[in-house]
């Protein structure tokens, strides 16, 4: 048996359903699993000494590119909202291999876990050629180095240009070959066990590059699998008027007609919901993946989360693409999702400890899970550490429920751990040589944005 203490550790945010805070208590992992909490020392082989520490529970993120990470800060976008910042990048994007993948998922997933993530879902779905499984591959490889708890997708787009869609014709693929490739993906990678650190879904990318034979084919694979379906909704303005414009309805009604809502659905974004409609996301279940930053970026509005929480709808915290965000920092985004909120709702806007808990439980929520998200006997194992002792954290740690979100965290946090392993350690990722890393992926950078 594996076991890991935290001892002595200076307050312990569980977000459970009590909001306990534990104060100078012990925490212990047993082979990945949290088995006690409490005053009373356990013994274990390998011991963190948690003195003037706060662990929290581990964040989870709900939506992410990691394929973006090597298309980020590029001036020729930087000024565009969604529907021409797509056209532009996908003809970069085309140029994807599996070197690029596995490297650019690397250095995301890395930013993740030293911003306190431990969960990482990814919506890929540009897969130039055909060529699924090496893709696919890459991702699971470069999270198993880091150690990062990997939900990834099957995305797909099959309405290229010449179809009324976005994508060009070199990026998309057909409906049998995506359902195909789809199945064969859940075979190898899903694994639906408890505290699974691999887990996928299916994911069509967008009303304007996915058909409504790919959602509805989709939806009946995913259900026979059992797995759960991810798509963008009621992003941008743009998007609704394109399908009020194709199929006579909006987007939400457009998911209905295609059995596209559920407690196994969530949509990234969903801004642009109506009153009606967000009964419609609360009495189903059907979850949304809430992107400050990128919403932000890209000019495309604010998410009614206020509106959401009062309902009942399930909301998680995400970073979406690096390309959108320009950044993979998780604290980064529970922090202006507080004051985005605070802006635009004024006093009923969530509390910076009503977003924690969004990155957290609620995150786990969103994805269907049950084993992360909170700190709790029989959960997994995963947290991370802040050190008080900071300069930038004096006079701020008074309340550290909702410090993440009022104060933020600028600088890495100390600890990551995930499934009872340290990943991040000072700072510092435990394992891959950071320095390597971040040679090699300056080099193919440079290639592959040379290339387009």
């Amino acid at each position: 048996m594996n076991r890991l203490l935290i001892k002595n550790a200076s307050a312990i945010v569980t977000c459970d359903d009590r909001d306990s805070v534990w104060e100078n208590t012990h925490i212990l992992i047993c082979d990945g699993v949290i088995t006690y909490i409490g005053t009373e020392l356990p013994q274990a082989e390998e011991i963190i000494d948690g003195s003037g520490y706060i662990v929290y529970p581990g964040l989870i993120n709900t939506h992410h590119h990691l394929y973006q990470t090597f298309s980020r800060n590029l001036p020729q976008v930087q000024n565009m909202e969604l529907f021409d910042w797509l056209k532009t990048l996908y003809e970069i994007w085309k140029n994807l291999d599996g070197d690029i993948i596995y490297q650019s998922s690397l250095t995301g997933m890395g930013e993740l876990l030293k911003s306190g993530c431990t969960t990482c879902f990814d919506h890929h779905y540009v897969f130039p050629g055909g060529v699924s499984k090496t893709l696919l591959e890459s991702q699971f490889a470069a999270a198993r180095a880091l150690g990062v708890r990997m939900y990834a997708s099957r995305g797909s787009m099959d309405l290229s240009k010449k179809d009324g869609g976005l994508p060009p014709d070199g990026v998309v693929q057909t409906v049998d070959e995506i359902l195909r490739d789809s199945r064969n993906a859940v075979e190898k990678y899903h694994d639906p066990s408890p505290f699974s650190m691999e887990m996928v879904a299916l994911a069509p990318c967008s009303p304007f590059s996915a058909s409504k034979e790919l959602y509805r084919q989709s939806a009946v694979l995913a259900r026979e699998l059992g797995v759960r379906l991810h798509t963008h909704l009621c992003e941008t303005i743009d998007e609704e008027n394109y399908v009020l414009h194709q199929y006579g309805k909006r987007p939400l009604a457009y998911m209905e007609e295609m059995d596209w809502v559920g407690k196994d659905v969530w949509y990234a974004h969903g801004i642009h919901f109506n009153d009606e409609e967000l009964k419609v996301l609360a009495e189903t279940g059907t979850g949304v993946a809430h992107c400050p930053i990128s919403n932000m970026k890209l000019s495309s509005g604010i998410c009614r989360i206020p509106d959401m929480l009062k309902l009942g709808v399930p909301v998680g915290l995400a970073v979406d693409g690096s390309a959108s965000n320009d950044g993979s920092n998780l604290l980064e985004e529970l922090r202006v999702a507080f004051l985005l909120h605070r802006l635009h709702s004024s006093k009923l806007a969530p509390s910076g400890y009503d977003l924690l808990k969004i990155a957290t439980r609620g995150s786990a929520k969103v994805l269907g899970r049950e084993d992360i998200g909170s700190l709790e006997v029989g959960k997994a194992g995963d947290l991370f550490l802040v050190r008080r002792n900071r300069l930038e954290l004096v006079g701020a740690d008074l309340d550290v429920k909702s410090m993440l979100g009022t104060v933020g965290l600028k600088a890495a946090v100390d600890y990551t751990i995930v499934n009872g392993r340290v990943v991040v350690e000072n700072g510092r990722l435990t394992g891959v040589d950071e320095e390597k890393e971040i040679v090699k992926g300056r080099k193919l950078v440079e290639k592959y944005l040379n290339c387009r």
